[in-house]
């Protein structure tokens, strides 16, 4: 009987590691896909970002604001630490702030849009409360 529940133990503990590693490996792709579709504006700089956003960290309110290229037709999204989408707007103005009421103690991502649905830029903000 103690080769059964020996077994069972270290089939929980691996199924714990592997949804971690799972975790960890989406969190490593959704960093390096941010870095890997930066898009190189007209002066050569592959860093320059469509959307500013401030404060960070921020504490009740977070401000986007575009810095170049604005279009109506965006769809701007916020993802929590695990990948669970957590806000969706279409852009209706070059800048908007958002409440942080709804949002808990965390890392954050936001993903920018066109209208086709091709991904035009991603960054991370932190909330603190």
């Amino acid at each position: 009987m103690g080769g059964i529940l020996g077994y069972l133990k270290e089939i929980t503990i691996f199924t714990v590691l592997n949804k971690t590693i799972y975790i960890f490996i989406f969190l490593i792709g959704f960093a390096v896909t941010s870095f890997a579709q930066a898009k190189v504006t007209s002066s050569g700089d592959a860093t320059a970002k469509f959307i500013k956003v401030y404060p960070i960290p921020a504490t009740t309110v977070i401000n986007f604001d575009f810095q170049q290229g604005y279009d109506k037709s965006y769809t701007f999204q916020i993802y929590n630490f695990v990948g669970i989408k957590v806000f969706e707007t279409k852009t209706t103005s070059s800048q908007f702030s958002l409440s942080l009421a709804e949002f808990f103690r965390g890392i954050y991502f936001y993903r920018l849009l066109d209208k086709n649905g091709k991904f035009i830029e991603s960054q991370r903000f932190q909330v603190v409360k």
